[in-house]
């Protein structure tokens, strides 16, 4: 699958890739900035944003959409970043195309497997009858009997559109999500990347802890770990002007 993409700048290619749920759209300011010095790119992965939806939410499928895109883009080695699901589906392209890499920076996720933790997200999604909508106020509304932070309906709620008919409809393929959300929290494949890779996390996060370190470093050798004072999982949007500088720093460094 060709994914979709924004682009920004000129220079050596870096590409960002959104968590769960999220969207390309998400890192626009981040990415702006990156691109006075960088050719950045951003893809919506597949089953969210812009791009085409698949029964299939594997990250081995999600790896090949990588490698099918930037030989569209004629693309050859990149940098790439990733958070979340995203630093997932950088790591097992890390794992399975590491020629197509020249460094990673996977933002608060490991490797490993990870106990499904969503589900009342999932729920109250699917609560809201998107066919009945008639507001956006509406479905948040509803949303917040499952979710209590407001910035995570927020960050939800920017999925919400209206077609040009004047109906609601999600970005995100709700239905695929939903019945694979078990795969977002798999273990990666076995094999070992010799990749540069920066496991860049929040000190406030459980996504990513000392005890993980061992692991990681036994599939990623190369690892090399950074921790965000004070930030939790969404450390870009925490603290963004030092996740830039640290995306720099590392991009420069390799």
């Amino acid at each position: 699958m060709i994914l979709f993409e924004r682009h920004f700048g000129e220079g050596e290619t870096l590409v960002i890739i959104h968590g769960l749920f999220g969207q390309s759209d998400n890192w626009t300011s981040i990415a702006r900035k990156l691109g006075e010095q960088y050719r950045v790119y951003t893809f919506d992965l597949r089953n969210h944003g812009q791009s085409g939806h698949d029964e299939a939410c594997d990250y081995t499928s999600m790896a090949h959409d990588m490698v099918e895109t930037l030989d569209a883009l004629g693309l050859d080695k990149i940098h790439l970043v990733g958070h979340s699901m995203g630093g997932k589906v950088a790591m097992q392209m890390g794992l399975l195309f590491p020629e197509r890499l020249h460094s990673l920076l996977i933002a608060d996720i490991g490797p490993r497997y990870y106990k499904p933790h969503h589900q009342e997200i999932i729920e109250g999604l699917n609560s809201i009858d998107i066919e009945k909508l008639g507001a956006r106020q509406e479905a948040e509304q509803t949303l917040m009997e499952y979710v209590s932070d407001a910035g995570t309906r927020q960050f939800l709620l920017k999925n919400l559109y209206r077609t040009n008919e004047g109906a609601f409809k999600w970005r995100f393929n709700l239905d695929a999500l939903t019945r694979n959300i078990g795969e977002i929290g798999q273990a990666l494949s076995e094999g070992i990347c010799h990749v540069p890779t920066l496991f860049y996390h929040g000190e406030n996060s459980r996504y990513v802890i000392e005890e993980d370190y061992p692991l990681i470093c036994a599939q990623f050798p190369q690892a090399e770990f950074k921790v965000m004072k004070g930030a939790g999982h969404w450390l870009h949007a925490e603290n963004p002007t030092a996740f830039m500088e640290t995306t720099v720093a590392w991009i420069e460094n390799n």
